[in-house]
Formats: C-alpha cells, structure tokens, sequence
C-alpha cells in the first residue's frame, strides 16, 4: 500500500516502508549549492571539524546567482566555492561558461535520475520531482552535514495527490495548471507534505512542463513535489542519465492523506498578482494593468521550450517603448539551441536584451531590479513584496505566452491578442 515517496524514502533508509511523521536518517544520491549557500554552508563544515566529504562526485556546486560577479562581495562568495571546489576536487563544479541555472543545469546534465534523493540548499530544489526523484530544500547547515556523512535526517511527509484532468487549451501551459493549484489550496495548502503528481493529463505534459510544476509545489508549501517516472521521463533521459535509474511507483491502493482534482478543461492562462502566488487571476478576469517590465527566465521557466513559447507569440512584432524586455536563458546549452533555432533574433528584433544565464532578477540580485512604483510580468516563481527590487514595486507571475504578449501590449495580456 506505499506510495511513491514512501517507496523513495524507505529505499535511502534501509527499511522496510515509513510512515508519516517518522523521523529517518537518510542517505542521499546528491548535494547540491550554489554561490550564495554553499558558503554559509562551508563555514558551518569547517566549524564542526569537517575536513573531507563523502563523496567528490556526490556533491554539485552551481554558480548561478550572481555570476558572473555583480560586487565585491559576490566575487568573495564565489572565490570561496571555488577554493573548495578545487581543494576538495569536487567534480561537478559548474562556473562562469560552464554554469547555468542549477534546477535547470542538473536535470540538463543527467545529474538527478530517478529514484534518487536530491538535497540542496536552495528551496527549489524540489524541480528534480519531476524525475521521479524525492528532492527537497535545506539549510546550508544541513548541507554541511550531508557534504561531510552523505545523509540527512527528515520527517517523512504526508502525501497529497494531485490528479490532473481535463483538455487544455492551446495557450495554457505547466506554470497556469500550477498556478491555479496554488490558487486553489493557497500557498500552505500542502504544508510539509508530498505532492504526488497523477491523471490522464500528465502522459501529455513534457518534461519541462513537469519541472515547472513541480519547482513551484514550494509555493504551495509543500516539501516535494513528485511524478512517477513514464515514457516521457525514460525518453527525456536516454542520452542524458549519468547513473542507472530506480523506477518507483505508488502501488495501486497506496494511501493519501489528501486528494486534489484539478481539471483544466475551459482553463484559460492564469497570473498571480501582487504579492502572493496564490493571488490568481484567469486572464479574462485581470483588467488594464500597465507594466513597465518583461523577464522570460528563471527556474521555472527558463528552458528551451519557454523560450519557444515566447518566440511564437513575439516573432514579427515589437516590444511596447513604454517596456523592458530581459530574457534570461537557463543555461549555456539552452542559450546556444536558442541563438542556433533563431530565437535570440526574434527576442532582440523585438527589441529585447538577451542575459547570460543567471537567477538574476528573480531574487532582486541583477539583470532588473525593479524601483519604486515599478511593475514587472515575469515567468518566475516569486512575488512577495521587494522580491524583485524596491518593496514598493510589483511582481506579477505568468508563463511564456502571457509574459511575452504583455511586453507587446504594455500591459498584462492574453497571448490571443498578439497571435493567432
């Protein structure tokens, strides 16, 4: 009667099956920081004695926040991880050229698989659910532990299972059906608990939809965000996978403390508006709000097939003057299949700028810090207040399509008023 986390959870703790609210001591398959964590982390390493990990090839350190380096300080930030990266002959160190957003980079690269559990001092870690991977946010604390023993210890969650539904529309994508869920169950709707990802509707959601999804059940509250491993996850992994896959699936009578149908049917592309990402509107429902910028990126939205999203609604037509346009490709393989399909010609003709990959704007770093009285339309996963510059702009969260037909438009749209 398990279900698929408390398959993936007992498989790293060497028991038979776990319960909810059981306390475990878990291995993991990987550890992952970036720039601004991995260096709290490294003091708390050397702090308790640390002087070897556990793992060289176990541990993943992404460059992804602030780099190349926007200060004085960010640069020390990254000269620390890359002291240790060297010294500790890490062997998935990803810096300036080699780097791009990290819950883009490692699924890109064939880190995570499914069946492992993932570990990462940054809350989205969740994303690599979308692998079939039991993949959480932690502190760096805890990071420093895992660096030096391999394990950590969790509460093991209840589960709630999200089955979805239904026949979308052509403009509705993963980031609208998560949106509406948020909407729906609010943003501690699934408080420490699993979401299990089900229905007739996920065979026809790719990967990168499924990665969109699962990055954002934080947002719901939720400790992880999971799909069972199918067709799509196999084809997706078939010259990418790094390390043999362990395919889990919740058993036919598995039980949940928790069931959510979504059906999408009739559902039109959806925004979260200031500044929660439970404030969700469908786009009919929104009105004339002005905007004054557009950022197409982000780990949840910043693939390839995002990018595709916003090329199709922008080719042919310009950027409203009154707009900011800033797309962000997730990583250096992203950006180069973009310039190669041409869509980095069709985002400048229309008058946008093209970033290096980067977080960027979505946490206020760089690249579009909004001020005062600013508001931007953006393909992130945040919008509390100041959470992308002055506590005094906003942050309205939509997908590829939406974002990229409000930066024609000079104001929050639908994609069907710029394209057919």
């Amino acid at each position: 009667m398990p279900n698929l986390t408390q398959k993936l959870l007992s498989a790293h703790c060497d028991k038979d099956t776990v319960y909810p609210g059981d306390l475990i001591q878990a291995k993991v398959d990987l550890v992952l920081g970036n720039d601004i964590t991995t260096p709290l982390a490294l003091r708390e390493f050397f702090a308790a004695g640390f002087r070897r990990v556990f793992d060289p090839e176990r541990i993943v350190l992404v460059q992804d926040h602030f780099v190349p380096s926007k200060d004085i300080k960010s640069a020390e930030q990254s000269m620390m991880v890359r002291q240790f990266a060297r010294e500790y002959r890490i062997t998935h160190h990803f810096d300036v050229g080699s780097a791009g957003i990290e819950h883009a980079l490692l699924p890109e690269r064939g880190l995570v698989v499914p069946g492992d559990l993932v570990i990462g001092a940054d809350s989205h870690t969740c994303t690599y659910g979308a692998l079939g991977a039991f993949a959480t946010g932690i502190g760096s604390t805890d990071m420093a532990a895992a660096m030096a023993i391999g394990e950590v210890w969790l509460r093991v969650p209840e589960v709630m299972k999200v089955v979805l539904t239904g026949n979308r529309s052509r403009w509705v994508s993963g980031k609208d059906i998560m949106l509406a869920i948020i909407g729906r169950i609010g943003t501690d709707g699934a408080r420490y608990m699993s979401m299990e990802f089900q229905g007739p509707l996920v065979a026809e959601l790719s990967i990168d939809e499924r990665m969109t999804i699962s990055n954002m059940a934080i947002e719901a509250g939720a400790k992880a965000g999971i799909f069972q491993p199918d067709e799509v996850t196999m084809e997706y992994l078939k010259h990418r996978a790094k390390r043999p896959p362990r395919l889990y699936t919740s058993d036919a009578d598995a039980i949940y403390q928790e069931e959510l149908v979504m059906d999408v049917t009739g559902m039109e592309p959806v925004v979260a508006l200031p500044h929660s990402p439970d404030n969700v509107r469908q786009i009919s429902e929104v009105g004339e709000i002005p905007i004054d910028q557009v950022v197409i990126g982000s780990c949840t939205n910043g693939r390839y097939s995002d990018l595709e999203m916003a090329a199709r609604v922008l080719r042919g037509k310009k950027v409203n003057p009154n707009v900011r346009l800033i797309v962000i490709p997730a990583t250096q393989q992203v950006y180069l299949d973009a310039m190669r399909a041409g869509l980095l010609e069709v985002f400048i003709e229309a008058g946008g700028v093209i970033s290096p990959p980067t977080c960027g704007p979505c946490l206020g770093g760089y690249m579009g810090i909004l001020g005062p009285g600013e508001r931007a339309v953006a393909t992130t996963n945040r919008n509390f207040v100041g959470r992308m510059g002055h506590a005094k702009s906003e942050v309205i969260l939509a997908s590829p399509f939406v974002a990229a037909a409000s930066a024609v438009m000079g104001r929050v749209a639908a994609p069907w008023e710029v394209a057919s």
